[in-house]
């Protein structure tokens, strides 16, 4: 008999060789990062036409309160027109009834326009801020400046000091509605409606916005 001894067969091997390190290199990763980065609020500065708006509310409020300081200083001198003003309508009552009647006429208008003051400027901070529906309280205001003005020019902008007090009475309300109207424009209007402003940010700089 004789010994078979087993022999090793050798390893098939890969058409290219054993030497292809390419081969036994693992597979690299995906790359995950986006060439675009998440978009960011930014703040940037309201348009041409916002501002335009803007002043001009802030000139109708300065009006607005030289008005009121004017009115008040006045008063002595426009009391008893008022009083002569509510005697023409009825003229049966006593005297009491007219001064008491005049006093409330003008302590009305002057806290109605001080109310009228500090609720435009609330609306305006409002605006600013992009808040929805402004426009119409604004609107309201305004309808209430030339309700006050219709009062004021049949009973309290009388005598020397008349004029004056309708001029000032007319430049309020006028600033106030070329405010109102810029800002009822499309642009103004687009950016109301844009509520934030948002930008894309490249991931390679940080610090850059496109």
């Amino acid at each position: 008999m004789s010994d078979e001894r087993a022999t090793a067969r050798p390893l098939p091997r890969r058409a290219d060789g054993p030497d292809n390190a390419d081969d036994r290199r693992p597979l690299e990763r995906p790359n995950l990062d986006s060439p675009n980065g998440a978009p960011v609020i930014v703040k940037q500065p309201p348009p041409f036409l916002v501002r335009v708006s803007q002043l001009l509310w802030v000139l109708s409020l300065i009006s607005g309160a030289v008005l009121v300081v004017y009115y008040f200083v006045v008063r002595e001198t426009q009391l008893p027109l008022i009083i002569e003003a509510v005697r023409s309508v009825d003229g049966s009552r006593k005297d009491e009834t007219y001064s008491r009647a005049a006093d409330i006429i003008f302590w009305a208008v002057f806290w109605c326009l001080i109310a009228l003051l500090f609720f435009q400027i609330s609306l305006m901070v409002s605006f600013m801020n992009r808040k929805d529906g402004v426009r119409w309280w604004q609107f309201f205001t305004i309808l209430g400046q030339l309700a006050i003005f219709a009062l004021a020019n049949e009973m309290v902008a009388k005598g020397d000091h008349g004029p004056m007090l309708r001029q000032m009475f007319m430049l309020q309300g006028g600033l106030a509605l070329s405010a109102l109207l810029i800002s009822a424009l499309p642009g103004p209007l687009r950016w109301t409606a844009r509520r934030h402003d948002i930008r894309k940010r490249t991931v390679g700089s940080p610090g850059s916005e496109v």
